[in-house]
């Protein structure tokens, strides 16, 4: 039994600090995809009103005035198309999701734009497992948190361990999801 404490001490701690960033990433995308109902954890979102003078009705030069419009509203994000919801509005897509609403008769209008927010947008990509490698990764993550898990109920002895004090947080610990699972 000393053997197996030893060991997993080894393996606990050499685990934590190979492990320690995507311990973190998953730590932080998983607050905050837990409170997507709140907010929008990728991006955040600008509205800027504007009025315009430029003519955005159908028209030869149409293609030019939008680029002039996205210029001066959206500092100049390419646009990806337009269309007209209705015989007063005209709806322009822009690159990265943001877009622009507008009133072609009274030239009053709105854009919403979209930001990528820093570190939340990149770590809940890693989240989303984007391809096979990181899924691949991420799987040999979740066998080391087992791992990581086990050795942390053995590597301790005594009235600390799991014979003693660590029993009765490790059966706390396993009586809370159960409890929000019969809750639900």
């Amino acid at each position: 039994m000393k053997q197996l404490r030893k060991w997993s001490r080894i393996v606990h701690r050499d685990f934590g600090y190979l492990f320690f960033g995507v311990t973190v990433i998953y730590a932080l995308s998983g607050i905050a995809l837990n409170h997507l109902k709140d907010w929008n954890p990728n991006y955040s979102v600008e509205i800027v009103e504007f009025n315009t003078t430029r003519n955005l009705k159908k028209s030869v030069e149409l293609d030019n005035n939008i680029k002039k419009l996205v210029e001066d509203v959206a500092d100049g994000d390419n646009y990806k198309k337009y269309y007209y919801p209705n015989n007063d509005q005209l709806k322009i897509f822009l690159s990265g999701g943001s877009s622009i609403v507008v009133n072609i008769n009274t030239g009053e209008g709105y854009a919403e734009l979209l930001k990528k927010r820093p570190l939340f947008y990149q770590v809940n990509y890693l989240h989303y497992n984007p391809n096979n490698w990181w899924t691949w990764f991420s799987d040999i993550f979740a066998g080391a948190l087992i791992v990581f898990a086990i050795t942390g109920l053995i590597m301790v002895k005594g009235k600390k361990g799991i014979t003693g004090r660590g029993a009765w947080l490790t059966a706390v610990g396993l009586l809370i999801p159960l409890i929000f699972l019969f809750l639900s």
